[in-house]
């Protein structure tokens, strides 16, 4: 979320001693320079001589927003708003802290207040609008960040939030012509261009590909800019058949990446090998064994068809998808803390009674998901070192697994610069590290969870389309239903932007890339080889 400026049209500083308004000025000042310490040591000064200023509490929120402290944040801005009720510019950065916080509900009301007051501030529209993007009430969102754009046509980042919303709407022309729109306006945007090539269905002209390799090359230009752009480039160099450049760009952006983001592979092989120790004994018996029939998990590595398996349930009836929530690792992270241990350190100590509070905490953090329809889908990208807790706590859940060649999963991560997160995807070695251990875990949950994983494969899908759905569906304890088959229309919110354009296609025969690619993917061939996984 972002703060705002003041409003010109309301003097929250009125009678001030001119000492006063000089220390206001200075933590102003300041705050434009980016120093919240140098704002909040005169802001302090401001308000022991005046200490019903809403200015002064004000600022001092932006500055507690600027430290990332947003509880400090929400209590200065309720002091300002204690002063100036209802105001639209302490109202919208009151919404912004509290989201922040977690406090969902009193953030939306917040924003939504502040675009009630001040209906022509388009920041306030801005922050309703991506709050409640994030929140996935994409249509409300799409409509307060079209009236941010109706007031101010050149606020780029509400215009590139409106096209991610779009896009992940399936709404993908609308969305492309925003992003061209910010690169008529600003050529060198990154964002816009690393959004349209993570959209993986447009083809970047030659112009285009000319005009990121002079971004790409251009000194100067910010390490996150050049890694956006280029990623950008490798597809735009893919999209032009130019295949050894584009890998040379991957290997390049890559390598840049790894700099920011260190992987340690010898510590995931350990905490691998701690999980499989952990739960090695026998499972207490579920007090319910019906616990958790109502949700779908789906276990992957990332770009191996996860949202595609998604996709294809949630085009059920019965069944809604709820993306990669974050609840099942917030749930496990709450019970470690509250131990003072980390998983898996503290499984064996967990008794039945331990299992099934934490599923129901699961189950009632979820719920929203299930308002509409009977049962959701959690596609969660590191759940699947978690397997044996979700079958511990949700007992009734189904599991499944999707997979992809490890050839395909491994280069195809190597070609994604994601968001947050999968750090061991910026150096093949470490990607063919991660790729085993998940398929060393995924083996020993399939042995001591007989039954209760699916495994569906994406080159079993393309090949053999409806058997492989129809036996998910029976695995899910689905009917069958034809939409499922035509998932490409069905309309719903896609959160997963690298995929979110993919999956509003029919399946397609020409996604593999190896052939494309040929021996500069042979030290990966051989990476994978040697770990027995081709």
């Amino acid at each position: 979320m972002t703060a705002n400026q003041a409003h010109p049209s309301v003097d929250r500083a009125a009678g001030l001693s001119p000492s006063a308004r000089r220390f206001l000025d200075e933590a102003g000042m300041a705050l434009g320079r980016g120093q919240p310490d140098v704002a909040e040591r005169a802001l302090v000064s401001v308000l022991a001589l005046a200490p019903q200023c809403a200015e002064a509490h004000r600022l001092m929120g932006i500055a507690f927003q600027m430290r990332g402290d947003h509880v400090k944040a929400v209590e200065s801005l309720q002091r300002a708003l204690a002063v100036c009720p209802g105001d639209g510019v302490i109202l919208t950065s009151l919404g912004s802290s509290q989201f922040e916080t977690g406090a969902i509900d009193l953030a939306l009301a917040s924003l939504r207040q502040a675009c009630e007051r001040e209906p022509g501030m388009a920041s306030a529209w801005y922050n309703l609008g991506k709050a409640l993007k994030l929140q996935v009430h994409t249509d409300e969102a799409c409509s307060a960040l079209q009236r941010a754009l109706a007031i101010e046509p050149g606020h780029v980042t509400a215009r590139i939030t409106l096209a991610d919303a779009q896009a992940s709407q399936g709404n993908v022309a609308d969305a492309i012509d925003n992003y061209r729109d910010i690169l008529r306006r600003q050529p060198g945007n990154y964002k816009a261009w690393f959004a349209l090539a993570n959209l993986k269905t447009l083809r970047f002209t030659e112009k285009d590909t000319a005009q990121l390799h002079q971004l790409f090359r251009q000194p100067g230009v910010q390490t996150e800019a050049r890694l956006s752009i280029g990623f950008a480039l490798a597809k735009a160099q893919e999209d032009q058949s130019n295949y050894p450049a584009a890998f040379e760009t991957l290997r390049e952006a890559n390598t840049l990446k790894r700099k920011q983001v260190p992987w340690n592979a010898s510590a995931e092989r350990t905490q691998i090998d701690a999980i499989m120790r952990a739960f090695q004994g026998p499972a207490p018996a579920p007090l319910d064994p019906a616990l958790g029939q109502e949700v779908i998990f789906i276990v992957s590595l990332p770009r191996s068809g996860s949202t595609l398996t998604e996709q294809i349930l949630a085009s059920h009836p019965d069944v809604e998808g709820a993306n990669e929530i974050t609840d099942f690792p917030q749930v496990i992270d709450d019970e470690s803390r509250r131990r003072g241990q980390p998983f898996p350190q503290w499984v064996a100590a967990a008794t039945a009674e331990d299992w099934a509070r934490l599923g129901r905490d699961y189950l009632q953090r979820t719920q929203r998901w299930r308002e509409k329809r009977p049962r959701s889908t959690d596609k969660n990208l590191v759940t699947w070192e978690l397997v044996g807790a979700i079958a511990r706590m949700l007992p009734g859940a189904r599991i499944v697994n999707s997979r992809r060649d490890p050839l395909e999963t491994c280069f195809a991560c190597y070609r994604q610069l994601f968001s947050n997160g999968a750090h061991f995807s910026y150096d093949l070695d470490d990607m063919v590290s991660y790729y085993a251990d998940y398929e060393r875990l995924m083996r020993y949950w399939q042995e001591v969870l007989p039954g209760k994983i699916f495994d569906h494969v994406y080159e079993t899908l393309l090949t053999d389309t409806e058997p492989q759905i129809r036996q998910l569906l029976d695995f899910c304890g689905l009917g069958f239903d034809p939409a499922c088959l035509a998932f490409h229309e069905t309309s719903r919110t896609v959160l997963s932007t690298a995929s979110a354009a993919q999956v509003r296609q029919p399946l397609r025969m020409d996604t593999p890339r190896n052939t494309r690619y040929g021996d500069k993917l042979d030290p990966l061939r051989e990476r994978l080889r040697a770990a027995g996984l081709i």
